[in-house]
């Protein structure tokens, strides 16, 4: 067996991953700069400069420039970029994995998903991108005469806006079809983990990306976002709902583009026929993973009464089984929240809840003996609506366990709320006929919520406030361009030929008219 590393091995290494990173920030010389910190142990892995509304404007324009002749390029030169990149990022997978965990607390396993998420989309769209962008025929205005086709241009300057949480998935995948399809990329990875998109861009130069093509600036959202959205072309925003809203109302200004996933407040339900055992399990990995700081993840279930106890006892005894800890251990169920502002928000939602009346199954405290920011995994039950649990996303390791008279009551539950992202649903037999009862973006059937994100030909996203637009699958790629319609005109024109009334015209237009009226139906 290989020696073990022990836990502040991941932090140590990531450190040394981060060492240079620094450099290719989008940022004059001598600006200030922020640190970035291991949630693991509060130790510094290392400092990026913080990029100023000019930096910003100068990186825009630079990949404006790149753009140019990147778009001029084949989709098969494009495509072969990303390819190269897929096949670095297979070479360096224990490097990533340990800068992604040292600098966002995860445990091995969720930086595993985002590792693997990153390269399945990148492959995807390496593969899909020429049958999703070619040119379409469609039908002209009129039958021969008219030859009609549907092209796809290049936004342009694209800006992406990723979060702390995925800091590989999110700041990548989201990058790769806009680049296939002839964009720049102005990237802002959140202010906490700046490193493991940093780490991406090298990977993506070495693989034959022009360099000033995507580029990537660093600071406070506050500052310099609305600089990005005030000169890209297309904004791409992955975050809260009350901060993608402001963002919307930005883009709106330019009447740019604008595509965001956003909250969730994602409910799963357990029906009468669902295999209990099955359902307990596939719970903790969608309640659990990545320490529940996962926009899909659930942090509502609704089970119907004839299993309700059943269900709340096994699936009770294995979140006590998780195991929590730090560092490469592949056995470690759940790593450490982000931050202290986010342990805060967690507590404050359990204690809020548990002041209310809520009963507390397990969990509920913070693990400082684990490290500064470990937060044990939480089951409430008797959620009332005045709790703070009950309608905010906590965005942690807690979940309410309600009761539901019967199917139709746990649909009525699970879609009374502000949110629409994800959904899940147990049975064995009827699980996609409720499922689409369901106002969520997604819905996974005897699954949390990967099969659906893992299904890369399918748009994923979310109803209501949780988001507008979709990634993946077609829609994943074409919101990153314009269709342009071009039409031939041969023989006639679509006007009075030379020599006819206006009058015969228009007759002579009703009638073809008609008779199109009259053509079978395309089914």
């Amino acid at each position: 067996m290989p020696k073990q590393r022990p836990a502040g091995a991941v932090t140590d290494r990531g450190r040394e991953l981060a060492a240079g990173l620094a450099a290719l920030v989008a940022s004059s010389p001598g600006r200030p700069v922020q640190a970035s910190h291991a949630p693991f142990d509060g130790t510094l892995l290392g400092e990026v400069p913080i990029s100023t509304q000019d930096d910003v404007g100068a990186a825009v324009e630079t990949a404006r420039t790149a753009q140019q002749l990147w778009a001029a390029r084949s989709l098969a030169a494009r495509r072969a970029v990303v390819a190269r990149f897929v096949a670095l990022l297979l070479d360096r997978e224990q490097d990533i994995l340990d800068l992604v965990q040292a600098e966002s607390g995860k445990s091995r396993l969720s930086a595993f998903e985002e590792f693997a998420d990153v390269i399945l989309t990148a492959r995807y769209y390496e593969r899909n991108a020429g049958r999703h962008l070619r040119p379409r025929r469609r039908k002209g205005a009129a039958p021969v005469l008219t030859r009609t086709t549907e092209y796809r241009i290049p936004k342009g300057v694209v800006g992406v806006i990723s979060p702390w949480n995925y800091p590989l998935t999110l700041a990548v995948s989201d990058a790769i079809p806009a680049l296939l399809a002839g964009n720049g990329i102005v990237l802002k990875p959140d202010s906490q983990t700046p490193f493991t998109a940093l780490l991406m861009l090298k990977l993506l130069r070495q693989a034959g990306l022009p360099e000033d093509l995507f580029r990537i600036v660093t600071g406070p959202g506050t500052s310099i976002g609305p600089a990005l959205i005030g000169q890209v072309d297309f904004l791409m925003f992955t975050g809260s709902s009350q901060t993608g809203k402001t963002v919307a109302r930005q883009c709106a200004e330019r009447l740019i583009g604008f595509s965001a996933e956003l909250g969730g407040k994602n409910p799963m339900l357990v029906l009468a026929d669902a295999d209990i055992a099955k359902a307990a399990a596939g719970a903790v990995y969608a309640c659990f993973s990545n320490s529940g700081q996962l926009c899909v993840s659930i942090e509502r279930i609704y089970v119907h009464a004839d299993v309700h106890d059943r269900f709340l006892a096994a699936f009770t005894a294995k979140v006590e089984g998780i195991r929590m800890g730090a560092g490469p251990d592949w056995e470690i169920g759940m790593g450490s929240l982000i931050s202290a502002a986010q342990v805060e928000r967690v507590d404050r939602h359990v204690q809020d809840a548990l002041a209310k009346g809520a009963r507390l199954l397990t969990g509920g405290r913070r693990r400082p003996d684990l490290g500064p920011l470990f937060y044990e995994p939480t089951v409430l039950t008797g959620i009332t609506d005045d709790m703070l649990l009950a309608r905010e996303e906590t965005f942690g390791p807690v979940v309410a366990v309600y009761r539901a008279a019967d199917d139709d009551a746990a649909v009525a539950q699970a879609n009374d709320s502000e949110f629409g992202l994800n959904a899940s649903v147990w049975s064995a037999g009827h699980g996609e006929e409720v499922a689409r009862k369901l106002l969520t973006g997604t819905v996974n059937v005897n699954e949390g919520y990967a099969a659906t994100w893992a299904s890369h030909d399918a748009p994923i996203g979310g109803m209501k406030d949780s988001g507008a637009g979709r990634r993946h699958g077609r829609e994943g790629i074409l919101k990153y361009t314009e269709p342009q319609t071009i039409s031939v005109q041969r023989l006639l024109p679509v006007a009075p030929a030379r020599g006819m009334s206006n009058h015969a015209y228009a007759r002579i237009m009703k009638g073809a008219i008609t008779l199109m009226g009259r053509l079978p139906r395309n089914r």
